[in-house]
Order: structure tokens, then C-alpha cells, then sequence
């Protein structure tokens, strides 16, 4: 039986990371990109050159317009600015796309079992996170139970990247001999700017102080992660 696996996938640093991880463990590996009008849409272009380049199966966009109808935030409106880093938050950011994760996963699973893959693999992490409830462990484990229900399908949702700091991320790609790549050609940056991005929005402080992190500390990164992955 071919073993195959889905990829939620954005072309930015975490999700690329993810797919460099998943391509020697899977006879297939199907990238899914999401368009749901995001201002930094930028990122579908990326995610279909890099699925390429290092070799997915399958790229695939999936429109999600619906999200954009339906929330309010600064990554669906342009008229609302993208918060600096810096900026004070109070609750919740207004980078947060209600709903994205549990629409983003469970079409996932769907594409997961028209092509009876029983994997989807998503980048989202609890460790370094912008506070979004839908990064966290408990909820991608409680929608992964409800989708296996509610589908009749043994589909397993993977977070590698759950418990890595971003400086840990970093070590991984770099493992795979793909740092440069990551921090060249990957869209993190909310406002849509390749690479080191725009260099004050939330994405790109935490890429970036996570990649100082790294360099500053390689042998210890490194360490640090391969005992994060032998405790998985």
C-alpha cells in the first residue's frame, strides 16, 4: 500500500520545514494551498514554486473565499493595517483568521480521503505562536477525532513543529541542508515580502529572532531539538 501524506501548505517557513520532513518519509506527498483572499496571497505563488522544486507529488490551491467573507481581520481586510510587532495586543491579534485552522484541516482531510492518504501533516505550533487558540495541541487532537468520526476515516493529523521554537525550526531545515532556501524563497511576512520579509510585522520578528537564536547557537539548537524528537 502506498504510503501518502498531505501538507497544509503555505510556502512559509514552517510549513515548507515540514515538507522538507515529510518527502523522504512518504511515497506521496500532496501539498494543499488554501485562497481565502489573504492580503499576502503572494504566498499561493510561493507554495506552487517550492512544492515543485523540492519535489511534492502534487500542488493543489483550494478556494476558501469563504473565510474572507465571513471574519474580520487584518490578514482578510485591507483596510485594516497589519500590526507592528511592537504594537500593544490586547486579547486576541487582529492578525487572527477565526475558523482558519478548522477549515484548512478538515479540507485537508477531505482531499486526505479522495486520495486515501492517511496522513495531514500542518506546521502550527504551541511553543512560538502568536496566541491563536487554533495552533494549540488540544485543539488540532479534538478536530482530529471529530474529522475521523465524522468521515469514517482513520486520517491522522501530524504537528511536527508543535513544540519547536522557531530557533529550533531553524535546526531543522538545516539538517535537511535547506536553511539558505528557507530563509531565501519561504513567505512568512504578513505583508507578503519573500524572504526576510517586511521585517516589523509579528511573522517576521519572530523568524527573525529565531534565526539569530540558531546562529548564535547552533551545537545547542541542535541538541535541543534532537531531544524534543527522541521524546516524540
Amino acid at each position: 500500500m502506498t504510503n501518502k501524506a498531505v501538507i497544509v501548505f503555505s510556502g512559509g517557513q514552517d510549513s515548507t520545514t515540514c515538507l522538507l520532513q515529510a518527502l523522504p518519509l512518504y511515497d506521496e506527498v500532496h501539498c494543499v494551498t488554501f485562497d481565502y483572499g489573504q492580503r499576502h496571497r503572494a504566498e499561493i505563488d510561493v507554495a506552487s514554486a517550492l512544492s515543485k522544486k523540492l519535489g511534492a507529488t502534487k500542488h493543489t490551491v483550494l478556494d476558501a473565499s469563504l473565510l474572507n467573507q465571513l471574519t474580520v481581520s487584518s490578514l482578510t481586510r485591507d483596510d485594516m493595517p497589519v500590526p507592528d510587532a511592537s504594537a500593544p495586543v490586547n486579547g486576541l491579534p487582529s492578525t487572527f483568521v477565526p475558523g482558519r485552522n478548522i477549515v484548512f484541516l478538515t479540507l485537508a482531510s477531505i482531499y486526505a480521503y479522495q486520495v486515501q492518504a492517511k496522513t495531514v501533516i500542518t506546521g502550527v505550533c504551541e511553543t512560538d505562536f502568536s496566541g491563536y487558540p487554533d495552533c494549540r495541541d488540544e485543539f488540532v487532537k479534538s478536530l482530529n477525532q471529530a474529522i475521523a468520526l465524522g468521515m469514517a476515516y482513520d486520517v491522522h493529523i501530524k504537528t511536527p513543529l508543535m513544540w519547536l521554537n522557531k530557533a529550533e525550526v531553524w535546526a531543522l531545515a538545516d539538517t535537511h541542508h535547506k536553511l539558505e532556501l528557507v530563509r531565501d524563497q519561504t513567505l512568512t511576512c504578513y505583508n507578503g515580502l519573500i524572504g526576510a520579509g517586511c521585517g516589523h510585522c509579528a511573522a517576521c520578528d519572530l523568524r527573525l529572532k529565531g534565526l539569530n537564536d540558531y546562529l548564535n547557537d547552533q551545537a545547542g539548537v541542535r541538541q535541543s531539538l534532537r531531544a524534543k524528537q527522541q521524546n516524540v
